[in-house]
């Protein structure tokens, strides 16, 4: 399921405005119909017509320009009581959008289908912190050259695609305004280099916002009030109310890891002091464990910090409950200021989950009493691949929302 179609059907005759608006607009409402439908179930062109309320010359109409745009496929035959079977409509699986991912000390393309399917993805490691955005701009490119074609060699063809920036974005001129761990400020960012020739181009998104959107349609839960908070390099966070993302008048709302947390603290990449990603950010929490990094990977990394909590060194275990204490005083004032009704944890807040939970859970109870049973606070559904999911989604979101972006 892509998205409710919540839209109200417009008739294509006696209504003022542009007939190609109402048109637009009916696309739209049939492809949204067919998209939101649960996997298996294939709707006919008659229960679209009265799902909708348009007419079966309308929707037989629509349904056929969205064919021919390659936006769905027929599938099957529906038995519709005593009458005879009717063909049934799906989105078309040979249709797909790519999701990329650039963060501080890795790249990652994936490709979904336009149902939210992933289906082939790969992720390099790298350090983006030096030599400026273009040697990235250029391997992410060359990654996702790699996996799209992959896809191709599926039968897959991309229309599309999505990239996700661990920083604040102002997506309509595709400049990240300042990403402080990969020291990116009011950088433009050529994203058409990254897919070449594809009808609807790439879209930026701020990371964390894209992983919550992730967050929002895969949960098991169907939570749909929830602070999304992911630990990396940075700590970024996404508000998620009323099914929604809420990032404010500028867009930028939702920054949890830079909620200051020890006014006497250190220095933060941002310019300001004692901000959660001073203490709960990957690279502090392995500084305080006596983890150096050298020459090895963040996953080495990470695996050599589980590796110490589970032999209980002292110095591993202290540095994982200071973050998770942190970790609650910044999460306990975002949820009294959104009132939000679950927290979800990603990055390696998820995979430290096991000594990180306890410290947390009192620090919530401490800051916020009563505010959250610990149920209340879950991990990841989607995982590390959060951000590339959510940035694929929200290009299939608005390829439903306007459908004649394709030339039919």
């Amino acid at each position: 399921m892509v998205m409710p179609a919540s839209a109200v059907a417009v008739p294509e005759s006696g209504v003022p405005g542009s007939m190609g608006d109402v048109r637009r607009s009916n696309l739209s409402l049939v492809l949204g119909r067919i998209a939101e439908a649960p996997p298996g179930v294939h709707p006919s062109r008659a229960q679209v017509a009265a799902a909708t309320r348009l007419t079966k010359a309308s929707v037989s109409s629509l349904v056929l320009d969205l064919l021919e745009a390659g936006l769905l496929r027929e599938v099957g035959l529906n038995q519709q009581g005593r009458g005879r079977p009717s063909v049934g409509l799906e989105l078309n699986p040979a249709r797909s959008v790519m999701g990329m991912e650039i963060n501080v000390d890795y790249i990652s393309a994936g490709v979904t289908d336009l149902a939210g399917n992933l289906l082939v993805r790969e992720t390099q490691e790298r350090d983006n912190r030096s030599g400026g955005h273009v040697p990235v701009l250029a391997a992410l490119a060359g990654l996702a050259a790699k996996v799209r074609a992959a896809a191709g060699d599926g039968g897959v063809q991309v229309l599309g695609g999505g990239l996700a920036v661990p920083g604040l974005v102002e997506p309509a001129a595709a400049r990240v305004l300042t990403a402080p761990n990969l020291g990116w400020t009011n950088v433009d960012l050529d994203l058409g280099a990254l897919l070449p020739d594809v009808p609807l181009g790439v879209e930026l998104f701020n990371e964390a916002n894209a992983a919550a959107l992730a967050e929002l349609r895969h949960r098991p839960d169907g939570a749909s009030d929830f602070v999304f908070v992911s630990g990396e390099v940075g700590v970024g966070g996404g508000l998620v109310v009323g099914s929604e993302l809420f990032t404010g008048p500028g867009g930028h709302a939702g920054e949890v890891g830079h909620v200051v947390v020890d006014p006497e603290g250190v220095r933060c990449s941002c310019g300001g002091t004692g901000c959660l990603e001073t203490v709960s950010g990957q690279d502090a929490i392995l500084a305080a464990a006596g983890i150096a990094a050298g020459s090895r990977t963040r996953s080495e990394s990470i695996e050599a910090l589980v590796q110490a909590l589970h032999e209980g060194q002292p110095r591993a275990l202290s540095a994982v409950e200071r973050a998770g204490q942190y970790l609650g005083v910044a999460l306990a004032s975002t949820a009294r200021v959104m009132n939000v009704g679950s927290l979800v944890l990603g990055g390696h807040f998820a995979v430290l989950d096991p000594w990180l939970r306890a410290p947390l859970l009192d620090s919530l109870e401490r800051y916020a009493p009563g505010r959250f049973a610990p149920e209340q606070v879950g991990l990841s559904a989607v995982g590390q691949a959060g951000a590339l999911l959510g940035a694929a989604g929200s290009v299939v979101r608005s390829l439903v929302d306007a459908p004649h972006r394709l030339q039919y």
